[in-house]
Order: C-alpha cells, then structure tokens, then sequence
C-alpha cells in the first residue's frame, strides 16, 4: 500500500530548475526504492506475528514525472515491466488527493518543510501520480469531497477491508460498485482521459457445493501477467464473503485444470481511466464467447452517490444506455454460461439466490427496480420463506436489449405481483482451502473482477 504527498515532484521540479538530468535521478530513485522495500518484505515474510508493510511511495510514482518514452527505456534497460511493478508489488493503492484539488482552502507552503509548490503545480503533479498508478485492480483515490476526519475515516476504512477487518459502524460508507451498459460504438482512443488497456481472462472453476462460486482471473499487458483466484460465499441480506488469493503462474495452471466446462472462458479487454478522481473500469467482451456477449460492454466504478448526482459522474463521452446494477442479466456467472437461460439450472439470482442459500426465512416488504434485456420493470411484494426446491419453468423467450433470445428476469423468477412466488436456481463452485485467504465480509472496494 502507498499514500502521495509530493516530495519526489518537489525534487524533480528542482532537477529541471538547476539543469540536471531527471531520468538518471529517477531511475537511481527507483532503485533505491525497490531494494528498501524488498528488504522491509522480507523482512514481514519472516516475521511471526500479522504484518502491514505501507509505503509511503511506490515504484510507480517515477513515471509521472518523465516522459513515456524515457519510462519505456527505463523498463527496457533494467528488465522491469509495469505488471510487475504496479500490480504484482503491491496489494492495494491508495492515493490520497492534495488538497490543492478540491480543499485549497486549507493548502499552504507555510509550516511544511516537504511543500514549496503554488496550488496549480501541486495540482497537476498530484493528477500525474494518481494517473501513474491507473490500472492497479485495487486502486483506491481518497479526495476531499467530506472533512479532514472523514477523509482519514474513508482511508482506514479501505485498508481495514482489503485486510478482511470488522470495523463495525465507526466507518460505515454507504460506496457501493455500480455498473452500466455503456452502447457502441466505443469512442476513439483520443477523446479518453490517459487509460490502460488490459487483456483479462476468466474461468469459473468447478465445485461440489453450490452455495459457492469460485473463479481464476488472469490480468496483463504485453505477455506479463497477473493471476486471483476469488472465492465467494453468499450471506444473508445481499453481503457477501470474498476471498481473493494472489497466484504464481505455476498455481494458476494447476487450477485452471478444474475448469468449469459449462461456463464459456470470458475473454475481455479492460480499460481503467480516472476522471475528476472518479475510477473507472470498461469492461469490452470479446470472443469466443456465447452470442449473448458479443458487442457488450459494461462500466463500473464505486461510488455513494444516486439519481442525478450519479449520472453527472458519468463520462460524458460515453453512451450509457442504462444502469444495470444488481441485474442478474449481466452478472459474469450467467454471462458466461453456456447453456441458455430458459434451459439451464445454473441462472445465479443474485441477492434472492444469496437469500435461498442461507436456508433461512425472509420476510419483509421489498421494492426493487430491475432492468432486464432492455424492459423495466418494479416489484414491490412480501419474500417469504424461498426453498432450493423450487425450479424456474419459463417456455417463451423475448429477444431485447440483449442479444441472446432468452426469458426475462422477471419471467425466469415467475413473478405474478402480490404474494408473487420467487423461484431461483443454484450456482456451483468450489472453495480452495489449501491456499491461503484473505476474508472480506463486504464486497471490496474497487474489487472489480
């Protein structure tokens, strides 16, 4: 893990000033850097006790401050890559946003020994940092939307769930991922902020208990990869256990052998991009793939806000035909299915599926709004007690918004209005219990899969 300020733009500015060469200093900063930090790592690798190791700057902060092409040399010439570097060196980022950018009423050069740039300077070396980490998959920004204190109680409590650590309600956020389906054609390339462009695999594995999904997810750029297995494991009321296990090359092949064959391997193109401290991810389907995911491209990014103030966050160079958040339709588990929907008993049903698996009653009143293939539509009813009995039977089909001519949400549920009966079907999967786990008890921020 790692947090800004901006010492090493302070330095480089100097470098520029008096004429000497950046790229030297950067790539003996670097390399510096590295060799600190891996010996702090193993030096936590050897201690008994749980350990953090936060480092106040990572190895990628030197690319904000040269140019592409001087990075690419510096990559080249000492066999580093940024899969490596940005990726696979560390499990979370976090980037704490000056308050040159958003509070710069409390920015001063005054009583701070680190600081001597004006507001606009700090202003733009704190975008080049953020930016240089963009691509991360647990890239966390922390900005100056609330008070000081608020900031500091976002920033551990993005830490302590990455860790799998209950804080209770004395950090509660109400950030959730959302996810929208954004219409081709995609934009060209020069109207996106600075992006990174990743190649993304997934395979859902087999597994003898179906309260489980289970997954491998391979993630690179240019032949270098990274490998998670995830592990999630349904609990009452929508929240959720994840468990994700980095893996070595040799782990990811063993797993892969436990494939699913009923599921299509999802092949993606990820673009990450930041706008207005905002993250995002596009997720572009590729083929081979179940017709269902041909040209489907969807947009997610964490945020507490609704309604219109959501919708003002979206890229405005983006068409985003709707929200599709929480739709089973475009979950990845069903996507990737091969069977069609009307003909299989592996429909995931999300939350009312996660209910099921408890084997415990519900009631209570329930007002949802679910967009399914292109038609909306509200329930509003009382759930009771939903038994792993009850299979869905839905003979007719209707071919909207995707393009894969099966039954509707509502359809696949049997839903009839009041005292509607929900009809769900399980999903399978298999926990892998040799390896070790990191247990988050929500869904983890900027967790994307």
């Amino acid at each position: 893990m790692r947090r800004q300020d901006n010492r090493a733009g302070q330095a480089v500015h100097l470098l520029r000033e008096h004429g000497l060469e950046a790229f030297k200093f950067q790539e003996n900063l670097l390399r510096t850097m590295i060799q600190i930090e891996n010996t702090f790592f193993q030096l936590g690798e050897s201690c008994s006790r749980n350990c953090l190791i936060i480092c106040d700057r990572g190895a990628m902060d030197a690319s904000a401050f040269i140019s592409k092409d001087k990075w690419e040399l510096m990559m080249a010439s000492n066999g580093w890559n940024n899969v490596e570097l940005r990726d696979n060196r560390y499990n979370q980022i976090l980037h704490m946003v000056s308050a040159a950018n958003g509070a710069e009423e409390f920015y001063s050069t005054e009583e701070h020994a680190c600081r001597s740039e004006g507001v606009e300077l700090a202003r733009e070396l704190d975008y080049k940092a953020a930016a240089s980490w963009v691509g991360h998959p647990y890239f966390d920004v922390i900005d100056n939307s609330q008070d000081f204190e608020s900031k500091i109680c976002r920033m551990i409590e993005c830490v302590c769930q990455k860790l799998g650590i209950d804080t209770g309600d004395r950090l509660r956020a109400s950030s959730r991922k959302v996810k929208f389906l954004v219409k081709a054609p995609l934009p060209a390339d020069s109207e996106f902020p600075p992006f990174q462009d990743f190649d993304v695999v997934h395979n859902y594995l087999q597994s003898n208990n179906p309260k489980m999904q289970a997954r491998l997810r391979k993630r690179g750029q240019k032949g270098h990869w990274s490998y998670i297995h995830t592990i999630r494991r349904p609990k009452m009321c929508g929240q959720v256990i994840e468990v994700k296990t980095q893996l070595t090359h040799r782990d990811y092949l063993n797993m892969l052998a436990q494939r699913d064959d009923s599921h299509f391997t999802i092949f993606k193109r990820r673009r990450c991009f930041l706008i207005n401290n905002q993250y995002f991810q596009l997720d572009i389907y590729r083929e081979p793939a179940h017709p269902r995911c041909r040209g489907l491209m969807l947009l997610e990014t964490y945020t507490a806000l609704t309604g219109d103030e959501l919708k003002n966050i979206l890229p405005q160079f983006l068409t985003i035909e709707k929200e599709v958040t929480g739709n089973p339709d475009y979950s990845m588990f069903n996507l990737s299915l091969r069977e069609e929907w009307n003909s299989t008993n592996k429909y995931c049903h999300g939350i009312m599926q996660l209910a099921e698996s408890q084997s415990a009653p519900i009631s209570k009143s329930l007002t949802t709004e679910v967009q399914s293939n292109g038609l909306d539509f509200k329930t509003s009813s009382a759930l009771g007690s939903i038994t792993n009995r009850q299979q869905a039977i839905v003979k007719k089909s209707i071919q909207n918004g995707l393009t894969n001519g099966k039954a509707t949400f509502a359809e696949r549920c049997n839903m009839n209005g009041d005292g509607q009966k929900l009809e769900v079907r399980n999903s399978t999967m298999r926990p892998e219990e040799s390896l070790r786990e990191l247990k988050v008890d929500k869904p983890q921020k900027n967790g994307f899969d």
